[in-house]
C-alpha cells in the first residue's frame, strides 16, 4: 500500500512541476496586446509601435498595440493588472506609472502589482519658451520672470502631472514664482506656446525639438546631466549652475506573477529590437536615449521615481483622491 502511495505522490509532484511549463513552452499561441495610455502618434506610441511590428515576427504572433488614454495613463495600467498575467496582455509602462502611486491616494494598483521586463528608453525634457517672451537664455528668463512674479504662465497636463512636478521644482530651484495653466493634452499646449497664451512649457525634447528647430520656440535648456546629441546648442540646467537631472522613461512590463519563462523570452527579443540601428535612429532623433535593462533594474527605476515625486507631493501638496 505504501508503495502504491509513494507512487501516486510522485506522479503528482511531476504534474505540479510540469505545470508552469506548459504556458510558457506553448507561448505564443494567439496575438499578443501591448497597451499604451496614451494617443496614437505621440512620444509614447510611436517607439510602441516600432517595438510592435519588430517583436510580432520574432514571437511568430502579432502583436497588437491598443491606446487606452485617460487618468495619466492608469486607465491602461488598471487595463493590464485586471486581464490574466499569462504574457498575451503587456503594458507600455512609463515614469507615470510611479507618479500615479505617489499622487493618488488610491491609483488602484501598486508597483510591485507591475513585472517589469525591461527599459526601453529614456528622455531628457526640455523648458521651453513662447517667442513672445523677452528672454533667449536662462539667465534671462530667471531675471525677467522674477521682474514680473506671477506673470509667466507654465502649462501642465493636470494637477500633478510631470509637467506640475517639474514646474514647481524650477520655481523653487530658480526662486521665481509663477502661474500653473491646467490643459488635456500636449498638442493644446503647443498651440498656445505658439500663440503665447502660456509661456512656458517643460515637454520631453521629443514633443517641442521641431518646433525648436523651426525657431517657432525656444528651448533654453535641457533635464540632461550632458548636451543632448540631437540638441547640442542647448546647454543643461547643470551647465547653468542648477544640479537637477530629471528623466522620464519607456518600459515594458507585465502583471506579476507571469510566468519567468515568458517575461525571459519577451526580455530577450526586446534587448535584440533596442540594440537594433533601425531602433536607436528613431529614438535618437527625437533626443531620447535608447536603453535595454534587466527586470531588476527597471523595478529600481520605477522605486527612484516614486521617490523622487515623493518629496515634491508633499512639499507642494499634491496629492489627490
Amino acid at each position: 500500500m505504501s508503495l502504491v502511495i509513494a507512487r501516486v505522490m510522485l506522479a503528482l509532484m511531476v504534474i505540479v512541476a510540469a505545470a508552469p511549463a506548459a504556458p510558457a513552452q506553448d507561448y505564443p499561441n494567439r496575438p499578443v496586446r501591448l497597451v499604451v495610455g496614451f494617443a496614437a502618434g505621440g512620444p509614447t506610441d510611436i517607439p510602441a509601435r516600432f517595438i510592435a511590428d519588430k517583436l510580432g515576427p520574432m514571437l511568430g504572433q502579432r502583436v497588437v498595440v491598443e491606446n487606452k488614454t485617460g487618468a495619466g495613463g492608469m486607465l491602461a495600467t488598471r487595463e493590464v493588472l485586471a486581464a490574466p498575467r499569462d504574457g498575451y496582455n503587456l503594458l507600455l509602462c512609463t515614469h507615470f506609472e510611479s507618479i500615479n502611486v505617489s499622487v493618488y491616494r488610491n491609483p488602484q494598483y501598486r508597483l510591485d502589482d507591475l513585472a517589469p521586463i525591461s527599459l526601453v528608453s529614456k528622455y531628457y525634457y526640455g523648458i521651453t519658451l513662447s517667442n513672445t517672451v523677452p528672454a533667449d537664455d536662462l539667465e534671462s528668463f530667471i531675471r525677467y520672470a522674477k521682474a514680473n512674479p506671477g506673470k509667466i504662465s507654465y502649462a501642465t497636463i493636470g494637477a500633478g502631472s510631470a509637467q506640475d512636478i517639474f514646474g514647481r521644482q524650477l520655481e523653487r530651484l530658480t526662486g521665481t514664482s509663477m502661474t500653473a495653466v491646467p490643459y488635456r493634452g500636449g498638442a493644446n499646449v503647443l498651440q498656445d506656446l505658439l500663440t503665447g497664451q502660456v509661456q512656458l512649457y517643460v515637454a520631453p525634447t521629443a514633443n517641442v525639438m521641431p518646433l525648436a528647430n523651426e525657431k517657432k520656440i525656444k528651448m533654453i535648456v535641457t533635464s540632461s546631466p550632458e548636451r543632448l546629441q540631437a540638441a547640442r546648442d542647448v546647454p543643461t540646467l547643470r551647465e547653468k549652475g542648477i544640479d537637477f537631472v530629471r528623466f522620464g522613461w519607456l518600459g515594458v512590463c507585465a502583471g506579476a506573477g507571469t510566468p519567468e519563462p515568458i517575461l525571459q523570452v519577451l526580455g530577450k527579443h526586446l534587448h535584440t529590437i533596442i540594440a537594433s540601428a533601425e531602433y536607436r535612429e528613431l529614438i535618437e532623433k527625437s533626443g531620447s536615449i535608447p536603453e535595454a535593462s534587466t527586470p531588476k533594474e527597471l523595478r529600481r527605476i520605477l522605486e527612484q521615481t516614486r521617490v523622487e515625486v515623493d518629496g515634491t507631493v508633499k512639499e507642494f501638496g499634491l496629492q489627490r483622491d
